[in-house]
């Protein structure tokens, strides 16, 4: 069986303090792997520049010039980590067997892809990297992206439980995905959809070796937001049930307040009118605000806006004949 061309996707946003050291040790691992003879010569990393405002095109543009295993594109503007990521994913989808998506910040741990490869050699066209704990994890980190995976159940949204963006995908299912065309992207949900034969493969996942976190709390929050409204239904329909429930009791309290009226009862209950108004009232705009979501979703899918803009793309190909005949014989993954 022939070696696969290889490509790493990282998006990088503001990552100058890290790259360095995070293209140093990824080259060591290709380099590992190409005298293995599990990859290609004509593998590479790529770097996607998503809007950095730091010198992250800088130093990508420099890896280029000093190595051609490194690639670089750069996007017009920053569209935030999940159309970074895309962007990379379908740029190279035709001219690789097969990319591995990971962060620029050195918390995957890079050895697993060592047996990511060897699950795709065996069938697997996705293989997801899942953290075996989180012991670098403060207690409210844990506490919260426990929780995030447990709420993403709940609501029907399909993830696969402490997967971030690690994972590998063939060309098949990189061509699967582009089938996908939501402009609100979440793909922790999207890629689950695709199908095909998976597998996954256990990390601990390390400590940020350099720089600051790309999602703090209040990211986190939007990005699971973000993941409820583009893959569920659910919170209408429960905003459906609650509106029948509350219904029922307003029938019950009518039904007792007549009976009360007819038996000379009846006492002013200015409290409980307020409280009522109050608590009535906050459901309403609760559930405008719900509806309101999605129906900002469909505004936005309906424009059919891109969803990525590419400035420049650095990319060092070799052996082109040879290449353009191993695609003819493709079949083996095909």
């Amino acid at each position: 069986m022939r070696s696969s061309i290889l490509y790493l996707v990282i998006p990088c946003y503001n990552e100058e303090e890290v790259l360095p050291e995070t293209a140093k040790q990824l080259k060591n691992k290709l380099e590992d792997l190409l005298q293995k003879g599990k990859i290609s010569p004509q593998s590479r990393i790529l770097f996607v520049n998503d809007g950095s405002k730091d010198h992250t095109w800088e130093i990508i543009s420099a890896l280029h010039r000093q190595n051609v295993i490194f690639s670089g594109l750069n996007l017009s503007k920053n569209r935030g980590h999940q159309n970074a990521l895309l962007a990379g994913l379908m740029t190279v989808m035709d001219i690789c067997d097969v990319t591995i998506s990971l962060d620029a910040d050195l918390q995957d741990d890079i050895d697993a892809i060592d047996e990511m490869l060897a699950q795709y050699q065996e069938g697997c066209e996705i293989v997801y990297g899942v953290r075996s704990k989180r012991g670098t994890d403060t207690f409210f980190k844990r506490f919260t992206a426990q929780t995030f995976y447990k709420f993403m159940k709940l609501l029907g949204v399909n993830t696969v439980y402490n997967h971030a963006d690690y994972r590998l995908m063939s060309r098949k299912a990189l061509k699967a995905l582009s089938e996908f065309g939501e402009v609100n992207l979440f793909l922790r949900g999207i890629v689950p959809m695709v199908g095909y034969q998976t597998g996954t493969v256990s990390y601990e996942r390390r400590e940020r070796f350099a720089g600051d976190s790309k999602y703090p709390l209040k990211k986190m929050l939007a990005f699971a937001l973000e993941g409820i409204t583009s893959l569920s239904i659910k919170p209408i329909r429960l905003i459906t049930v609650l509106g029948l429930l509350i219904s029922v009791v307003s029938i019950l309290i009518g039904i007792y307040s007549l009976a009360q009226y007819f038996l000379g009862n009846t006492v002013t209950g200015w409290t409980s009118i307020v409280l009522s108004i109050w608590c009535v009232g906050g459901l309403i705009l609760f559930s405008l605000g719900i509806v309101g979501e999605y129906i900002g979703k469909i505004y936005l899918e309906t424009k059919h806006r891109p969803r990525f803009l590419i400035q420049e793309f650095l990319n060092t190909r070799t052996a082109e004949p040879q290449r353009r005949e191993e695609d003819r014989n493709f079949s083996d993954r095909e």
